[in-house]
């Protein structure tokens, strides 16, 4: 579909729209699921889906897979993940060709991470070194075909000399031509508070959404959190280490997002994003009985 929705135009409606982020599967009876997920998410009628790929670009073309799949499905926007990694300024050029043929609305630009075994990014030879560059590409060859999300982070990025150069990046990102920063998951609202004070001192006046990742299994929480360098608050981390059992864990889990998200609605967010893990059950308990979702 080509939606004709501005990105930003989504959060500045009223209410508290939502939206779900995906990551392609890897197989067929993957996909299956995952369609049936998407219809029963789309019950809470978010303003859009987005969808990342792998590392390095490993699974690009399934993510547009993903993207064509939930459009037809939902009728609703989609948004595709792009990273600097690995490509020239061609290849990034042929994607957002492909993309826009293939559904695509919105591009969430990103930089990227490191490959894999490597500690620091490196752009290949014709390529890009900052999101900001990818930003300013998008909005100079493609102005018209896609809305733009970035990403911010209410913890610091795990890259970043210090909090104060991370928003300096964050806001070059925001000027380049950003429509809204969807932030990386967090645990605690007050760090999410922080970073929008932040946001609001450096003038970063675009849309500032905060994502969200239930805890449905403590293992894995960790595990993500340490990559992306977000804190667990101690009582979550008592409460799941005294859990009898894995349901004991995902009812937890699921009730202090439940908590995040009506903490974040009374805060008046402008939306809220969900990392959901290609899953609906957690989101569904989650979002159950709040008014969410688009408003007209």
């Amino acid at each position: 579909m080509t939606s004709t929705t501005k990105l930003s135009d989504h959060f500045r409606s009223g209410g508290c729209p939502i939206s779900f982020e995906l990551f392609p599967p890897k197989t067929e009876k993957g996909m299956q699921l995952l369609e049936q997920n998407v219809e029963r998410l789309n019950q809470f009628k978010p303003a859009f889906f987005t969808c990342t790929y792998g590392a390095g670009g490993s699974t690009q073309s399934k993510t547009l897979d993903v993207v064509e799949r939930v459009a037809k499905i939902t009728g609703l926007p989609v948004a595709t993940h792009l990273t600097c990694v690995g490509s020239t300024v061609e290849q990034l050029c042929d994607y957002l060709r492909e993309a826009k043929r293939r559904g695509a609305d919105y591009i969430v630009a990103l930089r990227g991470d490191p490959p894999q075994g490597s500690d620091e990014f490196q752009a290949v030879e014709g390529g890009l070194r900052y999101a900001n560059e990818l930003v300013e590409l998008i909005r100079k060859e493609f102005a018209q075909e896609f809305g733009i999300a970035v990403a911010g982070y209410p913890e610091t990025h795990q890259e970043a000399v210090d909090a104060k150069t991370d928003l300096e990046n964050l806001k070059r990102k925001v000027d380049a031509g950003a429509d809204i920063v969807v932030t990386q998951l967090f645990y605690d609202n007050d760090d999410f508070y922080r970073f929008r004070d932040e946001c609001d001192r450096l003038k970063i006046d675009v849309p500032i959404i905060p994502g969200i990742l239930p805890v449905t299994n403590f293992q894995q929480a960790e595990r993500i959190a340490g990559l992306c360098k977000a804190r667990i608050p101690e009582s979550l981390t008592n409460a799941m280490n005294v859990a009898d059992c894995d349901e004991e864990q995902f009812a937890i889990g699921v009730e202090h997002a439940r908590e995040q998200t009506i903490d974040l609605m009374n805060n008046g967010v402008a939306g809220i994003h969900y990392y959901v893990l290609n899953k609906s059950e957690a989101a569904e308990k989650m979002l159950e009985g709040l008014s969410l979702g688009q408003t007209s």
